[in-house]
C-alpha cells in the first residue's frame, strides 16, 4: 500500500478548499506524503490575495456563519496547517504563464512546476483525488 496522497486542485471555491485542505491535513497527520497540484482556478486557495475571499457556491452564502460557529478554521489557517505538516503545495506553471502570475503572489513555501513534477510525485500514489 502507498504511502503517499496525490491530490489535485483545479477548482477554486470555498467548498472546494475545505475539501483539499481537509483531506490533505488529515493524511499528513497520519504520516502520509501528501502533494497537491494547483492548476487553473485551484490556484486561488494558496494565491496570497484570493485565498481570504473564496466564493460559496449560489445559494450557500449562510454556510460561512455555519463555519464560523462549527469553529472550523479558515482557509489560511488550513493551508499553515499543511504546510506545518509537510504537505507539498506545487503551482502549476503553465497555468501561471497563462493568468501572468508570479511566484510571488502565493504564499510562501511553494514549490512551482508543471504537471510531470506532480505526476513523478502522483505515480505511485494511493489515493489521488481530484476537487
Amino acid at each position: 500500500m502507498s504511502n503517499k496522497v496525490a491530490i489535485i486542485a483545479s477548482n477554486g471555491g470555498l467548498f472546494d478548499a475545505y475539501k483539499v485542505f481537509n483531506i490533505a491535513t488529515a493524511a499528513a497527520a497520519t504520516d502520509k506524503e501528501v502533494a497537491i497540484f494547483f492548476t487553473f482556478e485551484g490556484l486561488n486557495l494558496i494565491h496570497k490575495e484570493a485565498m481570504h475571499a473564496l466564493p460559496l457556491p449560489a445559494g450557500k452564502e449562510a454556510m460561512a456563519e455555519g463555519f464560523k460557529q462549527a469553529k472550523v478554521p479558515a482557509i489560511p489557517e488550513l493551508v499553515e496547517m499543511a504546510q506545518d505538516l509537510g504537505v507539498k503545495m506545487i503551482a502549476c506553471q503553465m497555468t501561471m504563464d497563462v493568468m501572468g502570475l508570479t511566484k510571488e503572489a502565493f504564499i510562501d513555501g511553494i514549490e512551482v512546476g508543471g504537471a510531470v513534477t506532480f505526476l513523478e510525485f502522483a505515480k505511485d500514489a494511493a489515493p489521488s483525488l481530484s476537487f
